[in-house]
């Protein structure tokens, strides 16, 4: 039997780290498990990163079209621990650059009730344009050369 796997993200561009990770992520779950994806809210973003460019929606959306996943769902804006009670996932996959501590989710699935297993993806899809932050530094760059009509 598959096991239900969370893994949680901004997700604000999509890139092919996002989906080597989700991809590792469905993998733990199993050939008949599911991969359920929590995408973080416009104010969790805006509280510890950065103001999101794509709104949650449509992050939610362009998520939940990915091959590998089965569901994508807003996270509680506040207590990741209301996530945890509801999705009640046998595993919880973290990215290799998210700075969530492995500790800290066994604390947050403790206080909701879950038994779970947490695990922590290294894979990594390393390309020139791997991260948001450089996706809008290219962007930027292509602008102040004239190559790109805004």
């Amino acid at each position: 039997m598959g096991r239900r796997v969370l893994a949680g993200g901004v997700f604000d561009l999509l890139h092919p780290g996002h989906v080597a990770f989700l991809e590792e992520a469905k993998r733990l779950a199993g050939e008949d498990g599911e991969l359920i994806v929590v995408v973080a809210r416009d104010e969790t973003v805006r509280r510890f990163k950065r103001t999101p460019i794509v709104p949650e929606e449509q992050r939610v959306r362009m998520v939940e079209a990915l091959k590998p996943v089965d569901r994508a769902v807003l996270g509680h804006p506040k207590d990741f621990s209301v996530t945890l009670e509801k999705v009640r996932p046998d595993i919880v996959a973290l990215g290799p650059d998210q700075d969530i501590s492995e500790e800290d989710v066994r604390r947050w699935a403790e206080r909701a009730g879950v038994d779970c297993e947490v695990v922590r993806i290294e894979r990594y899809e390393d390309c020139p344009l791997d991260s948001t932050v450089k996706i809008v530094r290219r962007v930027i760059d292509l602008w102040k050369q004239g190559k790109l009509d805004v």
